[in-house]
């Protein structure tokens, strides 16, 4: 298989994925380094297929999904209240697409989360806690925003209420889409 023909096949295997595909996983099913994979999906996109880089793996987004409401949400907490916050916006019924935060030399840092489950929170959390990585919030002394996608506006206020409930919600970012 030609290299033109392994990046074909990878994006058939994305698309046909309901779940995020590791680059390992990639890598050991086309038996190519983990690296080849991070260039193909880089070449993917470069050919204008949206693909996101999420901590469970590689993901095509479902573009056949019904118009749901996007808003970003401001925040605040120490690493102790990552856990809270994410199960607020899960429990209530939100998807946390990403994570951003404005560094002082690099601009703005965003990060694809595309968390939607108690499950996707609980593994998002062990891979935290596993790496020993600093999260981004440490550059701004807690403060970063979710891009957040719900349902309805009725799920929305649910969400901030409860944020704001736990002192975690520090601005209404009401840029919706």
């Amino acid at each position: 298989m030609n290299t033109e023909e392994r990046r074909e096949k990878v994006l058939q295997r994305l698309v046909a994925s309901s779940i995020p595909v590791t680059g390992t996983a990639l890598s050991k099913e086309f038996n190519v380094s983990r690296q080849i994979i991070v260039g193909d999906i880089g070449i993917i996109r470069a050919m204008g297929t949206q693909v996101y880089a999420t901590p469970r793996g590689y993901v095509i987004p479902d573009h056949g999904e019904t118009k749901k409401l996007i808003a970003m949400i401001a925040c605040q907490h120490d690493n102790d209240g990552l856990a809270r916050e994410l199960e607020i916006i899960i429990d209530n019924g939100g998807k946390i697409c990403d994570v951003c935060v404005e560094h002082p030399l690099y601009g703005e840092i965003r990060v694809d989360l595309l968390l939607s489950t108690r499950k996707d929170v609980a593994n998002f959390l062990k891979k935290v806690k596993d790496c020993a990585a600093n999260l981004l919030l440490i550059v701004t002394g807690g403060l970063h925003l979710h891009t957040i996608e719900v349902p309805d506006e009725e799920t929305l206020q649910a969400i901030k209420q409860d944020l704001r409930s736990e002192g975690i919600l520090i601005e209404e970012a009401n840029e919706q889409r």
